[in-house]
């Protein structure tokens, strides 16, 4: 074990001390922060560039009907198609909305300009035309619109999960998004950290220095180091992630909520179509509050201990197969062909898990993706969050340290046989020769 501990010595402080390590370490917490201020700001202050649209209504309909709203200015002319049409070749940021005069029989409207109109200007003209067209309709009916808007009322939906130790509030978002964090990272970590393992592999291989080392020390305990030392590296990147995160994350809330009233007043400003009324959001609940709210809901500890160890079973699994795949090639460019099969568990777990995990968690596809060792690590955090059964928790934890001793096994004696093969191209066959062959 002594020479174990000397080689995973060595690749974990050989890492450790580059300075893209700490750089990487330190910026991508604060990268990650600053993304979601970002988002968070833009939501606050919306789309607050103000768009000119002129109304051409030759059918009389819409005329006066139109609401102006924070980001969007209707100004109603009286001229003509083509001569109106023509003023857009000298108004760059303007736009013209025609109407055609029977438009009840064939609805043609159309949107000028000289550059394209967003999506959301579209989407916001139609949401007025609609909401005008049954304003009109309702009043035609002898339906009062006004005392029809008055009954609406808006219902929000409170989750509550039932335990033995009692309820507990519980976020369906946070819920969510936080399955969908901690499943990305892993997915991420796998990639970078075993294709780390394989490239170690590879450059020892092609540079001869493995002739040198395995003179001294036998293959599986140069393979076992390898993995161990590579995978401390990604787990105390990890950490001080964690740690970091949690650190901004807190001085953020902080701010957010010192600063509340004033981002409440900024979304508050913010305005939204319903039923062809252009109405300010009166929501009396604190967005920030409500955010704080969801996070509490969640329980940090466990997750992060689910993490880990899923990071770490995950990472112990495919790294020893990175590193048979290394020790069979002399070239990055030849793993191509080994690649697919070893990582398309992952990804398939991940596509399938962002849509059809998230929406059922407890089906039977997310059961056996739970607990297949080479699906669980993603599957099973993407469950987590939403509550797993102790013994499918148990069993996957399980099965999960049998498939990496077992994969272990298996690439050792891959590896064993590869990391002293040079000059030929290596083949599944050639792989399966070199499974069998005795010590």
């Amino acid at each position: 074990m002594r020479k174990v501990f000397l080689i995973i010595s060595r690749e974990y402080l050989s890492r450790v001390q580059k300075k893209s390590f700490l750089w990487m370490t330190f910026i991508v917490p604060a990268l990650i922060i600053a993304m979601y201020a970002i988002v968070f700001l833009i939501f606050a202050n919306g789309d607050s560039q103000l768009k000119q649209l002129k109304v051409l209504d030759n059918s009389g309909i819409f005329k006066n009907e139109f609401k102006n709203q924070q980001n969007l200015q209707f100004n109603i002319i009286n001229t003509n198609f083509t001569v109106a049409k023509k003023s857009l070749k000298s108004e760059k940021d303007i736009f013209l909305l025609y109407i055609d005069s029977n438009f009840l029989q064939n609805g043609k409207v159309e949107v000028l300009s000289q550059n394209k109109p967003s999506l959301n200007l579209v989407m916001q003209i139609e949401s007025q035309m609609e909401n005008i067209l049954q304003n009109r309709r309702l009043l035609a009916a002898g339906i009062d619109t006004a005392v029809l808007n008055q009954t609406k009322l808006s219902v929000t939906i409170g989750a509550k999960q039932i335990s033995d130790e009692g309820e507990k509030d519980t976020s369906i978002g946070a819920t969510a998004l936080i399955g969908f964090i901690t499943s990305f990272l892993i997915y991420m970590a796998l990639f970078i950290y075993g294709a780390q393992v394989m490239r170690g592999v590879i450059e020892e291989k092609t540079n001869r220095i493995v002739e040198v080392i395995v003179s001294s020390v036998k293959p599986f305990q140069l393979m076992l180091g390898k993995i161990l030392g590579i995978g401390a590296v990604g787990l105390t990147q990890f950490l001080l992630w964690i740690v970091l995160s949690t650190s901004l994350m807190s001085v953020a809330s902080y701010v957010l909520v010192s600063d509340g009233g004033n981002i409440k007043d900024k979304i508050s400003q913010n305005t939204q179509i319903n039923n062809g009324v252009i109405q300010n959001e009166t929501n009396q609940n604190d967005a920030v509050t409500d955010v704080m709210k969801a996070v509490n809901t969640i329980d940090f500890g466990y997750i992060v201990s689910c993490f880990l160890f899923y990071f770490i079973g995950g990472y112990l699994i495919y790294s020893a197969l990175f590193a048979a795949v290394g020790s069979a090639v002399d070239n990055e460019t030849e793993t191509q062909q080994f690649m697919l099969p070893i990582t398309l568990p992952l990804i398939f777990t991940f596509i399938i898990g962002m849509n059809l995990i998230v929406n059922n968690p407890n089906s039977p596809l997310a059961f056996w993706l739970s607990i297949i060792p080479f699906t669980s690590p993603i599957a099973m955090m993407i469950r987590i969050p939403f509550g797993v059964p102790a013994w499918q928790l148990a069993l996957s934890i399980t099965l999960l340290i049998g498939g990496f001793i077992f994969t272990t096994w298996v690439a050792s004696r891959i590896y064993r046989v590869g990391i002293l093969m040079y000059g030929k191209k290596t083949s599944y066959k050639e792989l399966a020769k070199w499974f069998f062959y005795k010590e």
